[in-house]
């Protein structure tokens, strides 16, 4: 749905929520959406709706998360699933994966081994999602053994 399209972002994200609530989705995945989501989006879809970032979060939110961690000096990166909430990549953080940060790595060569993790841990939290271990219990997001 281009946001051109309609005149503000809030009718926008109400097509969209009423596109997905006529499909019956369950679980909303957003991965390099990059836009900042209204209150009513979030509270639509609390608990329902994950997003990947390329960082361990709460590290390096936001646009270049491998530079800044580059910049930074680290020496793991790596890519977060979290529950989408208010603030930008601050929700509740399901799975995680590290990355070493490798002697002459650049932002490309760390981008292709964090975009390798992400491509294993996001069907995995969706799985957990779907068979109905993950809980959030405040910043918490607990996996049960079994549902």
């Amino acid at each position: 749905m281009d946001p051109k399209q309609y005149p503000n972002r809030e009718a926008h994200e109400k097509a969209i929520i009423s596109a997905l609530e006529e499909r019956r989705v369950g679980l909303v995945c957003h991965a390099g959406y990059m836009r900042i989501l209204t209150a009513a989006y979030v509270e639509h879809f609390r608990g329902r709706a994950l997003n990947i970032h390329p960082s361990l979060l709460p590290a390096f939110p936001g646009l270049h998360a491998q530079r800044q961690a580059l910049e930074h000096g680290v020496r793991m990166a790596g890519a977060t699933v979290h529950f989408v909430d208010e603030g930008v990549d601050s929700g509740p953080i399901v799975l995680q994966a590290a990355v070493p940060v490798l002697p002459g790595d650049t932002e490309e060569t760390l981008s292709r081994r964090i975009l390798a993790e992400e491509h294993r841990i996001y069907p995995e939290a969706v799985r957990l999602f779907a068979e109905g271990r993950l809980s959030i219990e405040g910043r918490s997001v607990h996996i049960r053994e079994s549902p």
